[in-house]
């Protein structure tokens, strides 16, 4: 299940950052990294919520700094 999570989380990733999943590492850091802005993070927390099909702590969610991280957070919503 975490890496149909991981594989969905950066197909997600890969579509609003328009960048290649290959760019993306587990410990990418969204902004240091993959140079997410403050818009983009909130668009990555509407497509992680669409894709899952989930709702999540907003403000928990913009805590999330890397792609592991993201993939371990959303993971717990789906338990």
């Amino acid at each position: 299940m975490q890496n149909d999570v991981q594989q969905r989380v950066k197909k997600v990733i890969a579509r609003v950052l328009e960048i290649s999943e290959d760019q993306i590492a587990d410990d990418a850091n969204f902004i240091f990294d993959l140079g997410a802005d403050s818009m983009q993070s909130m668009e990555l927390v509407a497509a992680f919520e669409e894709e899952f099909d989930i709702e999540m702590d907003e403000e928990k969610a913009l805590d999330v700094q890397t792609v592991s991280h993201a993939v371990e957070f959303i993971s717990s919503y789906l338990k």
